[in-house]
This record gives structure tokens, sequence and C-alpha cells, in this order.
């Protein structure tokens, strides 16, 4: 843990969501317990530990949170959040084309609910970054700046 703190207090945090499509609509997890957005939808993922990549954690958080496998050539960039908030942080977000196994809530005391949302037509309790990341996707991968004073 004291090596988790060390590492994230000595560079910007760097997180990693993972778009999961499935028939047109993309998974999203309701938070719960965390102390960050709890109650609100987001998608799939989490911190970047010391040592990983950043498709090595899409690969470990989906199966800490999801009880699925997936491979690192099925997990394609989709863009990248650099966000003022609580803190300047760094928000990878990838598309997974592949995966092992039905997802399902395998950390139920952090995701009280899973649903699948049509990404044109998300409901309005979806993390607010998390939300302008997915309508931003496009076929090239992008860049947003969010919560930055103008220049």
């Amino acid at each position: 843990e004291f090596r988790r703190v060390l590492f994230r207090s000595a560079g910007i945090p760097t997180g990693v969501h993972v778009m999961l499509v499935e028939g047109g609509r993309m998974l999203f997890m309701r938070r719960a317990n965390t102390g960050f957005f709890d109650g609100l939808l987001s998608l799939p993922g989490g911190h970047v530990e010391p040592g990983e990549s950043i498709r090595m954690a899409a690969i470990r958080e989906m199966a800490e949170e999801l009880a699925i496998a997936l491979r690192p050539q099925d997990l394609a960039l989709v863009g990248v959040v650099h966000r003022l908030s609580d803190t300047n942080r760094i928000d990878f977000f990838l598309r997974a084309t592949a995966w092992a196994g039905q997802p399902r809530r395998a950390e139920p005391d952090k995701c009280d609910a899973l649903a699948w949302h049509a990404p044109a037509h998300l409901p309005a309790d979806v993390v607010p970054y998390v939300a302008a990341a997915v309508r931003t996707t496009r076929a090239e991968p992008w860049i947003v700046e969010s919560g930055w004073p103008a220049p």
C-alpha cells in the first residue's frame, strides 16, 4: 500500500477505462462505497499500478471487477482525457474488441449494478467526464482537456 501511495504522489494519477460493447450497447457499472462518484454509472476500470502498462492495468481491472479475461491484442486505444478535478489526472479509454467470460459484479462491495446502454442514449447518472468521453468517441484516438482554465 505504501508503494502505491508513493507512486501516486510522485506523478499524475493515471486511470484506465474499458469500453465493452455488445449489440450496440456499452457496459456501465454503478459505483458504490468507493468515495468517488458513488451512485453514478461509470465504465469499468481503475488506476494504473506501479510496474503496469495501460493494457496490463485494463486486463487486471476487468478480471477483478467483471471476472472476464482480455488479451492485450483485444484492446484498442480510443482516447485520453487530461482533467483537472481534485488533482491533475490522466484517464485512458480503451475499447475491448473481444473478451472471454460473461461480465458480472465480481466486486459487489464497490459496484451495486451493471447496465448496458447505447452510447448515443446515455442516462443522466453517468460520471460527467466518462459521459463526455463516450460521446467524443470517433474513428481515430482523441485527446480532451477538461476543467482547465483558458490559457
